[in-house]
């Protein structure tokens, strides 16, 4: 991702300060971003592609190619990162899937919320979803769509580690 948010910012003439503005993110942690200090949340990660006007999956991508659809096997997710684009090269894509493995603590995110809405199903594991202050348990199967305008997060809280679906929604869209 930091190869390409850093790529983008320079193709679009835009300094970290500009790219700050834009995002309501600090320069200090844009940079950390870009210098892999810092793994954005979905919700950062939407602000920075909204800003530089790209689909949020493809700065998670390797490969940002573009197509009409996309097929992606399980096992090409195996040994992802934390977040994990789902169809990152689809052609105008109104949703934002990813699978997403949380940490065994909530994320410290500074900007959690983000416009629109999202969808989170628990394909496995146990997680507690922080949806404004209110927590809730998923275990497998279980799902949860709500306002992305509110602070949310998740953590992994079962004996193995949780995966999940998260498809984010923007109002753009």
């Amino acid at each position: 991702m930091t190869a390409l948010v850093r790529a983008l910012r320079k193709e679009r003439g835009l300094t970290l300060e500009a790219l700050a503005a834009q995002t309501g993110l600090t320069k200090s942690y844009l940079s950390k971003i870009e210098r892999e200090r810092s793994t954005p949340s979905i919700a950062v990660a939407m602000r920075i592609a909204r800003a530089l006007d790209v689909d949020v999956g493809q700065l998670f991508a390797d490969d940002a190619s573009r197509s009409r659809m996309t097929i992606e096997r399980a096992p090409a997710r195996a040994g992802a990162d934390r977040y994990h684009p789902v169809a990152a090269g689809m052609l105008g894509k109104a949703m934002s899937p990813f699978v997403v493995r949380p940490g065994r603590d909530f994320a410290d995110d500074p900007h959690p919320e983000h416009s629109g809405q999202e969808f989170v199903f628990v394909v496995s594991g146990s997680i507690e979803l922080d949806h404004g202050g209110t927590i809730v348990t998923l275990d497998a199967g279980d799902c949860a769509y709500f306002d992305a305008s509110l602070d949310h997060r998740l953590r992994s809280t079962g004996p193995v580690d949780a995966e999940v679906l998260v498809v984010a929604c923007n109002d753009n869209h």
